[in-house]
């Protein structure tokens, strides 16, 4: 259920007696702490909260020299995006995901490693900034539990199968070389069971939009300003793409566009669509070759009886008994629940798009000889150690690949987008900000 009061707002404050609670000619003095701006089930979301966000919006778009939205547009979506997130990490919460502190530290070095910085030269940086190192933390915290949710709830969900792969190779002869594509795209999604004048209405704001696009205004500040995708603060920026990584009705539209054209208006299922052509380049990696990767793991699953916290424990004491010399394939062997197990634990040569994203996630941030930490996916908990890697020119092969990871990816971006609509949907929303709605 949705609601949208234009009642007073909600003020929390803070009660301060100037002297004596037995003086009451010298009233306590109300000093205005926060106040609400979105309730979300039992989560209360805060100026506070939403000022801080705005903030680092608008300095993603002066990092990107876009220009901003009006000020009370750009408050209303980023208010949406804090709804969104909100009703994600509550699902969360209630089905058991956490992010442990020894997940967070690792995903913190990984960002500092990424700045070429040291955990601690970064954490300065970012204080220099004026960004609290607590609020960081907070919210990589959450980006990692919304990022497992997604994981679990929609990604792992995703099956593409041989037969869609055969059907894309025939009608994609020349997946994997050509051209990419860099383009951005509005999308004005339309109600459930819109009535015809719903329809009409949002068309004629599409073709105004339009419009307002073809006349000079700035793309990027459009999308954040009218477009419903969940990209909309980032412009709605899709990055480079080969033409068959696309959704079939963009990639159809730009066969005609030269760089720098605004689509027509296009129809589908999700509402109405207008896209940017920003550029054009050949695709990256034409080389029929495929990095593979050798890996072994050691599966725990989970049960009534065996926890994800008894689960990660024997895992850790594994890990442990490995570091000090114990055979990884013996472990495997006595220990694993997965058929690999006879094998001291060998899955063999996988290629990208083979295993669970989880998986394949903590596999690629290893290198050969090295063994994870305890590693949670659908199936239960694993280390994960390996071998080697190799690049293999398989023409057939790679093609294969491409085109199951392009419909996987498909998939998954509309599946979510389906997924994530009904949960919020399906929430207690009330906002109570006055200058947004």
């Amino acid at each position: 259920m949705k609601k949208v009061l234009s009642g007073p707002l909600l003020v929390v404050a803070m009660l301060v007696a100037s002297a004596s609670f037995l003086q009451p000619a010298r009233a306590a003095r109300i000093e205005l702490v926060d106040r609400i701006v979105a309730v979300v089930n039992n989560e209360a979301i805060t100026s506070s909260t939403l000022d801080e966000r705005v903030e680092q919006v608008q300095r993603q778009f002066a990092r990107r020299g876009d220009r901003l939205p009006p000020s009370d547009v750009l408050r209303r979506q980023v208010l949406e995006q804090l709804v969104a997130e909100s009703a994600q990490v509550q699902r969360a919460k209630e089905t058991g995901l956490k992010i442990d502190d020894d997940a967070l530290s690792g995903a913190i070095e990984r960002i500092a490693q990424s700045n070429k910085m040291s955990v601690f030269q970064f954490r300065s940086a970012l204080e220099n900034d004026g960004i609290s190192w607590d609020a960081f933390r907070n919210n990589i915290r959450r980006e990692m539990l919304i990022s497992r949710l997604r994981e679990r709830d929609v990604e792992s969900r995703v099956v593409v199968t041989d037969a869609e792969i055969d059907n894309f190779l025939k009608n994609n002869p020349d997946v994997g070389a050509g051209s990419e594509f860099k383009v951005q795209h509005i999308l004005l999604r339309a109600p459930e069971a819109a009535s015809p004048e719903q329809l009409k209405a949002l068309a004629d704001k599409a073709a105004a939009v339009r419009q307002r696009a073809i006349a000079g205004e700035d793309f990027g500040a459009l999308a954040a300003e009218v477009s419903n995708a969940p990209d909309a603060l980032q412009g709605g920026d899709l990055g480079w793409r080969a033409a068959s990584a696309l959704p079939g009705l963009f990639a159809q539209a730009i066969q005609s566009m030269q760089a720098g054209d605004i689509s027509p208006v296009m129809r589908s299922s999700a509402g109405f669509h207008i896209i940017k052509l920003d550029g054009k380049r050949a695709a990256q990696g034409g080389e029929d070759m495929v990095e593979q990767t050798r890996v072994s793991h050691i599966l725990i699953k989970t049960s009534e009886l065996v926890s994800d916290d008894d689960a990660r424990k024997r895992l850790e004491t594994l890990r442990t008994r490995i570091l000090n010399g114990e055979s990884f394939a013996d472990l495997a062997r006595a220990n694993s629940a997965d058929l690999s197990a006879a094998n001291g634990g060998e899955i063999g040569w996988v290629y990208p798009g083979d295993t669970v994203p989880e998986f394949e996630r903590a596999m690629n941030a290893l290198k050969p000889g090295e063994l994870s930490e305890p590693v949670k996916s659908p199936f239960g908990w694993h280390l994960i150690r390996v071998e080697e890697r190799r690049k293999e020119d398989v023409s057939d092969k790679r093609k294969r690949a491409i085109a199951r990871n392009t419909l996987r990816q498909r998939k998954i971006e509309d599946a979510y987008d389906d997924w994530l609509r009904q949960l919020v949907s399906g929430a207690f929303v009330e906002y109570r900000l006055e200058d947004v709605y």
